[in-house]
């Protein structure tokens, strides 16, 4: 029983020492560029469907890119350990590309908090379609 009251008191203590900080999305992280030279270009405007979807080039270029950009949150080969929504799940398709590309290129805040960054003007379009192609050919349904 002391032994026990002794770590409770000692873990009390460094809690106490330890700033008061709120965690926030992808804390200090800084994005990690995404090679997509291989890939063909998109040009400026947002293509509203993957053009990636199901390319074996893409999806290998995308798996690098979500596991040194989204993998923090989202989970090592697109499973979610419960922070953030597993994407997985996330439709194939139409409505899914929607989704995701509403969600990469305006983040999400909840209540005045980032819940994920922006990422439109930091990965490319490329970048972020391939990410897509990467992430739908994990998908369970």
């Amino acid at each position: 029983m002391r032994r026990s009251r002794l770590a409770v008191v000692v873990i009390a203590g460094l809690a106490a020492a330890l700033p008061a900080t709120r965690p926030s999305a992808h804390g200090d992280v800084t994005p990690q560029p995404v090679d997509t030279t291989e890939l063909e270009p998109l040009g400026e405007d947002w293509r509203e469907q993957n053009p990636y979807s199901g390319n074996a080039l893409a999806i290998r270029i995308g798996s690098s890119g979500y596991n040194q950009n989204c993998a923090r949150c989202h989970g090592l080969e697109v499973i979610s350990g419960g922070l953030a929504p597993d994407l997985r799940y996330l439709e194939k398709g139409r409505e899914g590309d929607e989704w995701f590309l509403q969600r990469v290129r305006h983040g999400a805040t909840q209540n005045g908090i980032t819940r994920m960054p922006a990422f439109e003007g930091v990965l490319s379009q490329e970048a972020l379609w391939s990410i897509r192609a990467f992430i739908e050919s994990k998908h369970e349904g």
